[in-house]
């Protein structure tokens, strides 16, 4: 289901835009060579890249060895539900939870290093940048680590929060060059589109779980394990 990985990071580009806007606007890029900026944008896109394709890397050999207990269709379940529930929870709710607050207390860290990064003008300053960026809490991205996770091996969650990090590209590329260009009514429609976007994705995961039989969608569980043995059957 890498095509979702693909959405998930179209989708969240929109959300991106709204939260990490701000730091693509103040990256300090060479607005009077284009050749520079080109790559000094291509290290910042390499950066995030590379910490989604590690954070894939880890979480999805986590979701491998699930599987090799026999869980692969409870977790695929799991997942659905998980991103299903991250939806229906409202946030202001969540940051109530005790298990919550360390995490703002790493955020404020990663801010605090951004920061530091985004005054200076070294050639490794933008990857930095990227990687601190990729590392940053945003809803999408747990929803595409949950899919990492249900994807069925260490190299399949980093290919798949790869093509998460692909998806992101076009939209957070624009706002480097151009700047907040959505406003309106057109982001106000965008960002109520995402919740229902990630509710169906949580249904398919559910489904993909259950097993009944529908092809590409929900393979039975007969042809799901003998997927998995081959795949373990290789190393």
């Amino acid at each position: 289901m890498i095509w979702t990985a693909l959405l998930f990071g179209l989708l969240g580009s929109f959300h991106c835009v709204g939260m990490c806007g701000p730091i693509a606007f103040l990256m300090p890029v060479d607005r009077n060579n284009p050749v520079k900026r080109f790559f000094q944008v291509l290290s910042y896109h390499s950066g995030r890249l590379f910490t989604y394709a590690m954070l894939g890397l880890v979480l999805g050999y986590l979701g491998r060895g699930l599987q090799l207990f026999g869980l692969q269709q409870q977790v695929s379940i799991a997942v659905g539900v998980l991103m299903i529930l991250v939806i229906l929870i409202p946030h202001k709710r969540m940051g109530t939870y005790s298990f919550s607050k360390p995490a703002y207390r790493l955020v404020n860290r990663l801010k605090t290093a951004l920061g530091v990064q985004l005054k200076k003008k070294k050639a490794s300053t933008f990857f930095t940048l990227g990687l601190l960026n990729g590392l940053l809490p945003c809803g999408l991205v747990y929803m595409a680590i949950f899919g990492a996770i249900a994807s069925g091996g260490g190299v399949q969650g980093g290919i798949y929060m790869l093509f998460f990090g692909l998806g992101t590209l076009p939209l957070m590329t624009t706002a480097i060059y151009l700047g907040n260009f959505l406003k309106g009514k057109t982001k106000q429609l965008l960002v109520k589109a995402i919740p229902v976007a990630v509710v169906l994705m949580g249904c398919l995961f559910i489904l993909r779980g259950l097993g009944l039989g529908i092809p590409y969608i929900s393979p039975s569980n007969q042809v799901a394990v003998a997927e998995v043995s081959a795949t373990h059957s290789c190393h």
